[in-house]
């Protein structure tokens, strides 16, 4: 399901910061919402320091970085201290949001299939509109500079 061109949907999760996020509070910014699996394992460490890296960068282009996951506001507290991440991470633990972006489903891992948090990233405009959607990251590590790449107009 691509959201590109749609409205993005609606959301309030809880944040790492300790207030709650909705999608409104970021009209006039572009919003890259990253959904990832799970804080501190070896390929969402790799992505979530790639976008701690590439950090001032986006900021120059009036993007915000919001990681997603079902993890707990603990878990992320630990995760962002452990790698000093300069971005919110939002707690999803009912996988609604994750759902409602394509976040969650069906996902297949050496040939087992099983429900879980698909790696993906969902790039929101300034007028709430969905510019681009990778439903499936494939190399974490290399993933932001990949979204860096699409907002500075580079092939």
């Amino acid at each position: 399901m691509s959201l590109e061109g749609n409205a993005a949907p609606e959301f309030e999760l809880e944040g790492s910061d300790g207030r709650k996020h909705t999608l409104g509070e970021y009209a006039g910014k572009t919003l890259v919402l990253y959904f990832y699996p799970r804080d501190n394992t070896p390929g969402c460490t790799k992505e979530a320091c790639g976008f701690r890296d590439l950090s001032s960068h986006l900021a120059e282009l009036n993007a915000v970085v919001l990681g997603v996951s079902k993890d707990s506001l603990k878990s992320h507290d630990k995760f962002i201290r452990d790698f000093t991440l300069p971005f919110t991470l939002l707690s999803d633990p009912h996988c609604a949001v994750m759902t409602a972006y394509g976040a969650f489903g069906e996902k297949v891992l050496y040939g087992k299939r099983s429900m879980g948090t698909i790696r993906s990233t969902t790039i929101i405009g300034p007028d709430g509109i969905v510019r681009k959607q990778w439903h499936t990251v494939k190399k974490a590590e290399t993933h932001p500079a990949e979204v860096l790449a699409y907002l500075t107009g580079q092939p």
